[in-house]
C-alpha cells in the first residue's frame, strides 16, 4: 500500500529523527528529516526546531517548518515539528556528550505520545551509544532503553529487508556470554512475542517461525554442543504441541538459502552476528530495525550514525523512508487486528 494511502487512514508516527544526534551528529539526521518534506506520510519530527532551520540553510534545502499542535491537522507541504530544545549548540560531525540528555528527551516524548495514543508508533534515527555513555548515562541502545522506559520485561529485535525477517535471541552481548544467556524461559518468551506481533502488526494469521541452532550444524546431535538438545528442543516441542508453527533447531549455514526463506515468515537467530550479516548484505541502506514486544510500534534504520557524512548532504535516506513505510503498515495492520478482535468478541458475547 502506498505511504500516502496509509497516511490518509489517520495514522500518525512520531519520529525522534534528530533526537538520535548526540551533539555534532545532528547534521546527518537533520538532513534525513528535512528530506521528508512534501511526503504526505511524513511523521511528526521530534527535534530542536532551530537546529533543523540551521541545517536546512546550510544544505540549501528550502523546508517550511510547522509547529506541531496535538490534535490539529498537519500542514501540507511542510515538516511538522514537535520542538525539543538542544542542551548545547552543535556542529555537524562533532559529538558532544552535553547533548546526550537531549537525545533521551526526544525518545521520552515520543514514548509519551505513543502511550497516550497521540502517536501510532515511533521511528528513530541512529544514536551514538558511546557518547551517551561518556555523559555518564548507561545506554546500550534504543531497544533496551525503550524496554526499560516502558517497563517491558522482554523485547525482541527484528530486522527486515532483502526479502527476509531476522529476529535475535540476544542482542548487544559479547559472544562468550551468548550460550549462557539463552535459556528456556528466554527462548519461549521471544517466540511467543514473535508469534503475537507477526499476527497483530504484520497481518500474518499463522506465522512460520524458523529457529537457527546455536552451534555449528545445530549441534550435530550433541557432538558440537548440547544447547540445542538441553535448552532449545524442549521449548520448541512445547510450543509446537500448542499449535505454533515453529521449526526444530536448524543449521544456520544453510538456513538463509532462498528456497528455505520462502518457507518461513521469520528466522530467529541466537546472536547478533549470526543473522544480521546475511540480512544487511541483502538489504543494507534499505533495511528496517523493528522492536517487537513493546506496547507500541517502533522502527528504525538499519545503519549507524555515519559521522563522516554529517553536514555533507550525502547521507542516504532510503532506510529511514523504509522504516516510516513499515511503521505505517504495521499501524494499519494493528488497527485492523484490533477492530476484528473487538467484532469477534462482540459476536461471541451475543451468542
Amino acid at each position: 500500500m502506498p505511504l500516502s494511502n496509509i497516511a490518509r487512514q489517520h495514522i500518525n508516527a512520531g519520529a525522534c529523527a534528530s533526537g538520535g544526534d548526540s551533539g555534532g551528529a545532528c547534521g546527518y539526521r537533520s538532513r534525513l528529516c528535512l528530506q521528508l518534506q512534501g511526503d504526505a506520510s511524513a511523521p511528526i519530527i521530534i527535534a530542536d526546531k532551530v537546529l533543523l532551520q540551521q541545517r536546512a540553510a546550510q544544505l540549501g534545502i528550502p523546508v517550511p517548518l510547522h509547529d506541531y499542535i496535538p490534535g490539529a491537522p498537519r500542514k501540507p507541504g511542510s515538516l511538522n515539528v514537535l520542538h525539543v530544545p538542544l542542551r548545547r549548540p552543535v556542529l555537524a560531525g562533532q559529538l558532544d556528550a552535553g547533548n546526550s540528555d537531549y537525545v533521551l528527551d526526544t525518545l521520552r516524548r515520543a514514548v509519551q505520545g505513543c502511550a497516550t495514543g497521540e502517536f501510532s508508533g515511533m521511528v528513530t534515527a541512529p544514536v551514538h551509544k558511546g557518547i551517551i555513555n561518556d555523559a555518564g548515562i548507561s545506554f546500550t541502545g534504543h531497544t533496551e532503553f525503550l524496554a526499560e522506559l516502558t517497563h517491558t520485561p522482554q523485547v525482541v529485535m527484528m530486522l527486515a529487508g532483502g526479502g527476509m525477517r531476522v529476529a535475535l535471541a540476544t542482542t548487544h552481548l559479547p559472544l562468550r556470554k551468548v550460550a549462557d544467556a539463552i535459556t528456556q524461559p528466554l527462548l519461549e518468551d521471544i517466540l511467543r512475542i514473535l508469534q503475537r506481533d507477526l499476527q497483530r502488526r504484520f497481518g500474518i494469521v499463522r506465522p512460520r517461525l524458523f529457529v537457527a541452532g546455536l552451534n555449528p550444524h545445530a549441534g550435530e546431535d550433541g557432538h558440537l554442543g548440547r544447547e540445542e538438545i538441553e535448552v532449545m528442543i524442549p521449548v520448541l516441542d512445547k510450543l509446537r504441541a500448542e499449535g505454533m508453527n515453529v521449526s526444530v533447531p536448524l543449521p544456520a549455514d544453510t538456513l538463509f538459502a532462498a528456497h528455505r526463506l520462502r518457507e518461513c515468515d521469520v528466522v530467529l537467530t541466537m546472536y547478533h552476528d549470526q543473522g544480521l550479516p546475511v540480512l544487511k548484505h541483502a538489504s543494507f541502506g534499505a533495511g528496517v530495525n523493528i522492536t517487537l514486544g513493546l506496547p507500541f510500534i517502533r522502527t528504525s534504520v538499519d545503519h549507524g550514525t555515519a559521522l563522516e557524512l554529517a553536514g555533507s548532504g550525502k547521507a542516504n535516506v532510503g532506510s529511514l523512508l523504509e522504516a516510516i513505510k513499515v511503521a505505517l503498515e504495521m499501524a494499519s495492520h494493528e488497527k485492523t487486528f484490533t477492530t476484528e478482535t473487538q467484532r469477534h468478541g462482540e459476536r461471541h458475547g451475543q451468542s
